[in-house]
């Protein structure tokens, strides 16, 4: 049985599970599926050695320290780049969903006021009545503070 997690092909090897891996795959066996696994390892030690040369917006220190806050140690630095970049990038979809919710807003202020001004120079800036909607998308709830207290 061959199972898949990101792209990257795990093969299970060994007498017990010869024979699983041929009925998993419909009697094929494994012949069939070792150039694919050769070809996706290939593409998998190729992006490995682009992340030793990749610099992410988030520095290795940072995701080090979180990730040791979290109990996870990790001694490849690859490995801490890999989840700075997944942090990268989940940050980049938030902040995108933002974009679009000032957007959106500020093309409905425009359309509700007579003669309304053309918004292709504008400079969008990032508040909370737009990141707020952009969170709650993502399952996460934020509120503003009370200053009152």
């Amino acid at each position: 049985m061959v199972g898949s997690n990101f792209g990257i092909i795990y093969g299970l090897t060994g007498p017990a599970n010869q024979g699983a891996s041929s009925a998993g795959q419909g009697g094929a066996g494994m012949a069939a599926g070792g150039g694919e696994r050769d070809r996706l390892a290939a593409h998998l030690s190729d992006f490995m050695l682009q992340l030793e040369d990749y610099t992410p917006l988030i520095p290795d220190a940072v995701s080090a320290h979180y990730l040791n806050l979290g109990g996870f140690q990790a001694d490849d630095k690859r490995i801490v780049r890999l989840i700075s970049i997944a942090a990268q990038k989940y940050m980049s979809e938030i902040m995108d969903d933002a974009l679009q919710h000032s957007k959106a807003r500020t093309h409905m202020q425009t359309t509700n006021t007579p003669g309304g001004s053309k918004a292709k120079d504008r400079k969008f800036t990032l508040t909370m009545d737009d990141l707020q909607p952009a969170l709650a998308d993502y399952g996460i709830n934020v509120r503003k503070m009370d200053y009152s207290q």
